[in-house]
C-alpha cells in the first residue's frame, strides 16, 4: 500500500508528510500528520462500495457536520473532489478526530459516567436520523439499504446467515424457523416502522469520546434502514455489560428527547441484528480470531433468536 499512500498525499498536496497505518479492518486508515495538523486517509476494501456509494457517503457526512452532528469532516483533495481512484484503489481523507474509542469487544466500555455517555451518544443518534430526514439529497445519491429484503431475503446485504457453515443441526433448524418468523412480522410492520438514512454500526469502537463529548465514526455499513436497527446495533454489543439495563435505559432517553421513536419492535431488531453477525463472518472464517467471533456471534444469536421465538 506503500505507494498508493505516496500518490495520495500528492493530490492533497501533502508530499513529506508523516504516516502510520492505524487500522487494517474492512478499510486501511492512515494517520497523516503534517503542518501541526493530523488527518485519516482510507484506503477502502475492494469491491465494497460503488464510487458512487463512496461519493454519496461523504456528501452526507459533510451535510451532517454542517448540521451540528460530530462527525469527521471530509477533506477535499487540491482538484476539490473528495474521493479518488489509484490502482483500483478507492481512497479519501477525513480530519483526525480527538479522543479515544468507548470501548472494545475485549475491554468493554472505557468511560467513568457510562449512562451519561450512553445518553448523549441516544442524542447523537437521534440527531443523525433527524438532520438524515431534512436534508434534500442530491439525485445521485446512492447506499444500500437494510430493508426486508436486506435483512432476510435469498441475497441479504451480509450473507445468508442460516447457512453458516458451522451451525448445528438444531441451529439451522433455530435460524431458519427464525428467518420465516422474522420476515412475516416485518412484513406486516415495515410500513408503520420509522426508516431512513442510519449509521448501522455505532458500536462501542465507532464512538470516540472525550470527557463527555463523542464523534461518530466508520460509516461504512451506513445506509437506509430502520431507525430500530440503529438502536440494536449500539445495545448488542454491550448485552453482556452488568449494567446493561441501565444502558438501554439512558441510550433510549437521550434519543427519546431528541425525536420519538416507537421502540414496541425492538426485540425483532435485537435479534435480526445478531443474526446478520452470523451471515457476515461466513465469509470470513479464514482470518485471524474468526473461529473465536463465530462462535459468539452464535451463541448471543442464539439466545436471542430463542427469546424472540419464545
Amino acid at each position: 500500500m506503500t505507494p498508493i499512500v505516496e500518490q495520495a498525499l500528492t493530490l492533497w498536496s501533502m508530499e513529506g508528510a508523516e504516516w502510520s497505518l492505524v487500522a487494517a479492518r474492512e478499510n486501511h486508515v492512515y494517520r497523516v500528520q503534517t503542518g501541526g495538523q493530523s488527518f485519516a486517509l482510507r484506503l477502502h476494501r475492494q469491491g465494497l462500495h460503488s464510487d458512487a456509494a463512496l461519493r454519496s457517503e461523504l456528501l452526507w457526512i459533510a451535510e451532517l457536520g454542517t448540521k451540528g452532528v460530530s462527525v469527521p469532516t471530509p477533506v477535499p483533495a487540491t482538484d476539490g473532489r473528495y474521493l479518488h481512484l489509484l490502482d483500483g484503489v478507492q481512497v479519501d481523507m477525513l480530519d483526525w478526530l480527538p479522543g479515544r474509542p468507548l470501548g472494545s469487544t475485549g475491554t468493554g466500555i472505557d468511560h467513568d459516567d457510562r449512562t451519561g455517555i450512553f445518553r448523549a451518544l441516544g442524542r447523537e443518534m437521534a440527531k443523525l436520523h433527524e438532520v438524515s430526514d431534512a436534508w434534500a439529497r442530491p439525485d445521485e445519491f446512492m447506499r444500500w439499504s437494510w430493508e426486508r429484503a436486506g435483512l432476510l431475503g435469498d441475497a441479504p446485504l451480509w450473507d445468508r446467515f442460516w447457512e453458516n457453515p458451522t451451525l448445528s443441526v438444531e441451529d439451522r433448524a433455530l435460524f431458519a424457523a427464525f428467518r420465516e418468523a422474522a420476515n412475516s412480522h416485518l412484513q406486516r410492520v415495515e410500513d408503520q416502522l420509522d426508516y431512513g438514512l442510519i449509521h448501522a454500526d455505532l458500536v462501542r469502537e465507532n464512538v470516540m469520546v472525550q470527557g463527555d463529548k463523542l464523534w461518530l465514526i466508520d460509516f461504512d455499513d451506513a445506509g437506509f434502514g430502520f431507525r430500530l436497527f440503529d438502536i440494536a446495533t449500539t445495545l448488542l454489543k454491550n448485552l453482556r455489560e452488568p449494567d446493561y439495563d441501565a444502558l438501554q435505559d439512558a441510550l433510549l432517553d437521550g434519543y427519546l428527547s431528541v425525536r420519538a421513536l416507537d421502540t414496541e419492535h425492538l426485540d425483532l431488531f435485537m435479534a435480526l441484528r445478531a443474526a446478520t453477525y452470523v451471515g457476515w463472518i461466513s465469509s470470513r472464517m479464514s482470518e485471524d480470531g474468526s473461529e473465536t467471533r463465530n462462535m459468539r456471534f452464535i451463541e448471543t444469536a442464539r439466545d436471542l433468536l430463542t427469546r424472540y421465538l419464545g
